[in-house]
């Protein structure tokens, strides 16, 4: 069967969302999917890998070890890339490593992030999410959802958890808001990049003669050297604050636009658990995936070879009717169970529970406060990040 595809030109990775379906993955996935969830696909560099879109083959893949999450061993596969070989994963990125070095820093962090010890940070997130509304009370509207809220509640969170000192919470913010902001120019962002890196740094030497109660205290009891709990505070840093921002005003938008689902919501608080993994399905702001094959493996009847590098859209597997009956509705009282918006396997985001928590506050607390809120300008003229690994909004100017 691998014979009969390969015969037939590989196709390219569709990256174009339709015009006006602003929560919509690129139209070409669905019509892949419907043809066969896993297809020979060329990438930018010249490589004959695969695309897989089906949820069931893209969930395969990545419970798979036969599969393998460095970087080094990939091709890539969006357009204006980096050319050539991609580097190692730095010191701390756990999403570019295989087993043991993965194995070795998710044991460290694991019980840090359980369902349990996530929810015991419910008051303090009801807090800060409240402080952020209150800001924005007294400011007014018209104002940018994403600087004024959807940003600063998860920043404030990983303050909370790494022990960054309130004193310092203003500088570290800074750092971050032009990390996430797609108009900083390269040196902006390099140069924000270095002074958290830097700042990271020095907050590790000073828990380690003054440790607190927190994340990052906690880390430096064990045998990790500096250079490696300066890798991670980054790693944790970039995985739990883009994402997590990004759901919050991409999430907003989406319900501003489902006055029926928006309503649903506002009349039981009760379904924003249900609520968010819905979202997190219908959304799927972390949108695309790889792998590469380690040895030969048979996925869905055909024979990725080893050395193949395969790309997982789990935008696309998220959308598969298959899984998800009637997937391109968002439908909040759904059972989004397997949603991949989280992805799954070994490398299933390590702050899941903590971005669950966060959004479940958050999204009730907002539109509680402000009732009658909505967007400030037309739909089509919100912007959105339409190039970007994390799939969301620029901004979202909304008023009440």
């Amino acid at each position: 069967m691998n014979d009969e595809l390969l015969v037939q030109p590989p196709v390219s990775l569709p990256t174009d969302r339709p015009a006006g379906c602003p929560f919509d993955p690129p139209a070409g996935l669905g019509a892949l999917r419907e043809e066969r969830p896993l297809v020979p696909m060329r990438y930018p560099d010249g490589h004959v890998g695969w695309l897989a879109t089906g949820w069931s083959a893209v969930r395969a893949i990545l419970a798979d070890s036969r599969f393998s999450a460095r970087y080094e061993l990939m091709h890539y596969p969006l357009p204006g890339g980096p050319e050539g070989a991609l580097p190692p994963a730095p010191t701390g990125d756990m999403t570019g490593m295989d087993a043991p070095e993965h194995t070795r820093y998710r044991r460290l962090l694991a019980g840090k992030f359980t369902v349990r010890r996530m929810d015991a940070l419910t008051a303090r997130l009801e807090e800060i999410t409240a402080g952020r509304l209150d800001a924005m009370e007294r400011r007014g509207g018209p104002l940018d959802l994403v600087e004024a809220f959807a940003q600063p509640v998860p920043a404030l969170m990983i303050c909370e958890l790494l022990g960054v000192p309130y004193a310092d919470r203003e500088v570290f913010q800074r750092h971050t808001a032009a990390l996430m902001d797609q108009n900083s120019s390269a040196e902006e962002m390099h140069a924000a990049w270095t002074g958290l890196q830097e700042y990271i740094q020095a907050l590790v030497s000073a828990k380690r003669a003054a440790p607190t109660d927190d994340l990052l205290s906690d880390l430096t009891a064990g045998d990790l050297t500096d250079e490696e709990l300066t890798g991670l505070g980054g790693f944790l840093l970039g995985a739990g604050l883009d994402t997590t921002a990004n759901m919050l005003a991409h999430g907003t938008f989406a319900l501003l636009s489902n006055p029926d689902q928006l309503a649903a919501l506002r009349a039981g608080p009760g379904l924003a658990g249900g609520a968010v993994e819905e979202l997190m399905r219908y959304l799927t702001v972390a949108h695309t995936t790889v792998r590469s094959a380690l040895e030969d493996v048979e996925v869905d009847g055909l024979l990725i070879r080893a050395g193949d590098t395969v790309t997982l859209s789990l935008q696309a597997a998220n959308r598969d009717p298959e899984r998800f009956p009637g997937p391109d509705t968002l439908d909040l009282s759904r059972r989004a169970v397997g949603q991949l918006g989280f992805g799954h396997g070994i490398h299933q985001c390590l702050g899941q529970q903590l971005a669950r928590v966060e959004m479940r506050v958050a999204f009730p607390a907002l539109f509680a406060r402000f009732p009658s809120l909505r967007l400030a300008v037309p739909p089509e003229e919100v912007p959105l990040r339409h190039h970007a690994n994390i799939y969301g909004v620029h901004r979202l100017p909304v008023t009440w």
